[in-house]
């Protein structure tokens, strides 16, 4: 009988390295905005998801490795989970985000946020607060050294105060060099202890409290002594 071994949730590959975790998440970024420089009003969802496509081979990713989402309109309440609309059309005045997950030199880049076309105010605002709420949360990680799960706790407090709704079915998770799921780490707002520097996601999508559209944001959680 073979004895197995279960990996630890917070366990590295031989190639780890926290500069290229750093250097994807970077890359992932800069992709996203040369993307949301190229969506207009009238594409569709499919449409952008094709040109998104094309820029992450002319940029020289090593692969994807989770599917590209970008949502439009009310389509931006759904979760990674749920199938997009590809016929989905970006309106004149209308949100949208991106979400990528791309390797680069072998480690999992996943970034993801919320632009606005158009003026009006209510979305633009929705747009900013994903982020500043991102960044708050960030910021009592490092403060506090919490679990996972108090940092999403954390962050349904923070979201309501600011007026939003957080999406609690989506809580983060993990990265690493390629391919992270080897560790069975589960979503960070299920991780009972405090998660490591640059090994983790940390997602925030929020919703208009009365109207049919949302925001998204995410990030590596890196402590700021390390870049």
């Amino acid at each position: 009988m073979t004895n197995t071994v279960t990996p630890q949730p917070q366990a590295v590959g031989p190639q780890f390295s926290l500069s290229k975790m750093l250097h994807a998440r970077d890359r992932t970024f800069a992709a996203i905005d040369r993307i949301a420089e190229q969506i207009h009003p009238g594409m569709t969802e499919q449409q952008a998801k094709a040109l998104a496509k094309t820029t992450l081979d002319a940029m020289g990713m090593d692969r994807i490795w989770h599917g590209i989402i970008i949502r439009f309109g009310s389509s931006t309440l759904k979760t990674f989970r749920q199938k997009n609309d590809p016929e989905n059309v970006l309106r004149e005045d209308d949100i949208f985000f991106i979400d990528l997950g791309v390797v680069w030199d072998g480690h999992e880049g996943d970034s993801g946020a919320s632009f606005v076309v158009g003026d009006d105010a209510q979305m633009q605002a929705c747009a900013h607060a994903a982020q500043a709420l991102w960044q708050q949360v960030s910021d009592w990680w490092q403060q506090t050294g919490c679990a996972g799960t108090a940092l999403y706790d954390y962050a349904a407090e923070q979201a309501a105060a600011m007026g939003w709704q957080l999406n609690l079915d989506v809580k983060g998770h993990r990265v690493s060099d390629f391919p992270h799921a080897i560790y069975q780490a589960g979503d960070l707002g299920d991780f009972a202890a405090c998660p490591d520097t640059g090994l983790w996601i940390l997602e925030i999508q929020i919703r208009h409290p009365t109207l049919p559209y949302g925001a998204f944001y995410e990030d590596l959680l890196v402590r700021q002594t390390q870049g």
